[in-house]
């Protein structure tokens, strides 16, 4: 029985491709095999959104994910949408409202920003606390996440 499978996509717009465990997470595999360490591992059931990754264009669970579900397709890491500058406002605005301290929900909570201000720019805050129900912050509060994406979207031109 085979238990390695070659994997071949784009992350974060370069070509990349390994033989791998064949059931490698996605996670793991940027981790490991890419050194692309922003997205963390969690809780490994996907409700914590530590892992949160982009893949052909929607945001996932990148310990749900395996890797091998990957292939041909186009993933962003935190680490590609901060060097493409795709984030800066959200990112500009977290740091203006404190709304991360230990960090290590904020990749995952900056993806799925991302995700909803292209979505849904006009998002009330109670329908922002809804989308990022699924990503857990246990410094914060929430309330200065909330208001980061209102400062975000107001500087990009949207509803405040």
């Amino acid at each position: 029985m085979e238990t390695h499978v070659d994997v071949s996509m784009r992350v974060n717009g370069s070509a990349v491709t390994r033989r791998v465990e064949a059931r490698m997470n996605l996670v793991d595999f940027l981790r490991e095999e890419l050194g692309l360490t922003g997205s963390h591992v969690g809780c490994e059931h996907g409700v914590c959104g530590a892992c949160t990754v982009r893949v052909d264009g929607r945001i996932v669970r990148g310990c749900l994910t395996v890797a091998a579900q990957a292939d041909d397709a186009d993933v962003w890491t935190i680490e590609g949408l901060s060097d493409t500058g795709e984030i800066r406002t959200l990112q500009d605005a977290f740091v203006e409202r404190n709304a991360l301290q230990c960090g290590y929900c904020t990749p995952g909570m900056l993806l799925t920003l991302a995700e909803l201000m292209e979505r849904n720019r006009s998002a009330s805050r109670s329908e922002i606390r809804a989308f990022i129900s699924g990503n857990f912050c246990r410094c914060t509060g929430y309330e200065a996440i909330v208001d980061a994406f209102e400062m975000a979207r107001a500087r990009q031109g949207g509803t405040t």
